[in-house]
């Protein structure tokens, strides 16, 4: 068999297999038609009953397999994720009254829903989308990441035994054997999927974006912390070192870059080690962990990321006696540890003028995503600028960045942030078409 031969033939395999989990997509999207909304409610309490047992478990598993973050944050999240995320109470249909007659503004149903899952967050990820595309009258297709597929095959398989118990339906949310790209790109690309819901980077969103469908992109991240000369150092410290230090620093909205006006940069150190960081000015540590952190190609060494912040120095070969949560290094704008997302409790520090030079930097260093900023200061007027200049979906003002999940902080729960697509962290609404009658 020659190369074309073979391409050829791992096509038609990978056709084969995405066909056959479409239509028994398909099949339970047709069934879940019927269902009404009560029965939708049900539904939904029956996968949040089922779950709740096993979060440790699948904090455990999630952990194991991906070798990334640590337990009691996976518990966290998989908890918020079971609590606060929107259900059936974000689709109430609105009405417009006239002389000439009423109009009605509801909400219907996409059909099949392809949604990717990252590494970083698999299992959060995951029940949060699901809630929200089956309250929306959805049937949903997980595409796990290859480094997840065990643990996303398994909560699946929870969540399909609790839906079937209920409602007599199978396969209403369904998920791959296994995991490739190739086989993504069938499953999104397929005329009988509606939707594609695609959450993480690289290529994957890219070739999301392509197809000829309804698309919510949640893609890249850099997100920087501001901190100017009126903040609330103490406060400021504590929410960055707990946000950027959270899960071993994977969760996309966690801060990755801190800029400081100098002027209070040498006092904001010193609360920052307050708050268990291990901060870096001298050249030669910056060096060892620039070395260790950054591989030959200038691209973050995967084997580090969602380690401790213990792993990456004893990786570096730098020793502390205190117990370190969070690494923040004194670095230039033009640091790989800046240019770079480092999915790792790795943060570097730079150091601004004033006002306006922070702000200047901090939109450099956010590349443009668009997806998440915080900032530390108490002029209201600061504080309004900055979310204007930086347009980034969320933008969190003087608290952490995990507030922005809805944890520690108000609000609902959100796992995808639709930075590319614009929606923001999306909920039921949007996994719905908007129909006027």
């Amino acid at each position: 068999m020659n190369s074309n031969q073979f391409t050829q033939c791992s096509k038609d395999i990978n056709l084969n297999i995405a066909s056959k989990i479409i239509n028994r997509s398909v099949q339970a999207f047709r069934e879940y038609c019927a269902v009404s909304h009560s029965g939708r409610e049900e539904i939904i309490s029956a996968i949040k009953e089922a779950i709740l047992p096993i979060v440790p478990e699948l904090a455990k598993m999630e952990r194991f397999e991906t070798g990334m973050g640590c337990t009691h944050d996976k518990e966290k999240k998989l908890l918020l994720a079971l609590q606060k995320t929107p259900g059936l109470e974000v689709l109430t249909p609105r009405a417009s009254m006239s002389d000439d007659g009423v109009t009605l503004f509801e909400y219907s149903a996409y059909g099949v829903i392809c949604a990717t899952q990252p590494a970083t967050n698999p299992c959060a990820t995951t029940i949060n989308n699901v809630i929200g595309m089956i309250c929306a009258g959805n049937s949903v297709i997980v595409i796990s990441h290859p480094r997840s597929q065990n643990v996303s095959q398994y909560l699946v398989s929870h969540i399909n035994a609790a839906i079937s118990a209920v409602s007599g339906i199978d396969d209403l949310v369904v998920t791959l054997d296994q995991s490739s790209f190739s086989l993504a790109v069938e499953v999104m690309g397929h005329p009988d999927v509606a939707m594609v819901v695609a959450t993480g980077g690289g290529k994957l969103i890219g070739q999301a974006l392509s197809c000829s469908k309804r698309v919510i992109a949640a893609g890249s991240a850099n997100p920087v912390a501001m901190v100017d000369e009126t903040a609330d150092l103490s406060c400021a410290a504590e929410n960055i070192s707990s946000g950027a230090s959270f899960n071993n620093n994977i969760t996309c909205v966690g801060e990755k870059n801190i800029v400081v006006v100098s002027k209070v940069a040498d006092v904001f150190v010193n609360e920052l080690k307050e708050n268990g960081v291990h901060y870096v000015s001298d050249h030669d540590d910056m060096l060892k962990l620039t070395k260790a952190a950054i591989n030959n190609n200038f691209m973050m060494n995967r084997s580090l990321a969602g380690k401790s912040a213990k792993e990456i120095l004893k990786a570096a070969d730098i020793q502390t006696k205190a117990e370190v949560k969070l690494i923040v290094v004194e670095t230039p704008k033009t640091h790989p540890f800046v240019t770079i997302e480092m999915l790792m409790p790795l943060v570097p520090l730079v150091r601004a003028d004033d006002f306006e030079d922070m702000l200047e930097t901090a939109l450099f260093i956010e590349h443009g995503h668009r997806h998440t900023a915080t900032i530390h200061s108490q002029s209201i007027v600061r504080l309004n600028r900055a979310a204007q200049v930086m347009q980034t979906s969320v933008f969190v003002k003087n608290g952490s960045s995990i507030s922005a999940l809805g944890l520690d902080g108000g609000g609902y729960a959100g796992f995808t942030i639709a930075n590319i697509t614009g929606e923001g962290i999306v909920t039921a609404q949007n996994f719905a078409r908007s129909r006027r009658c």
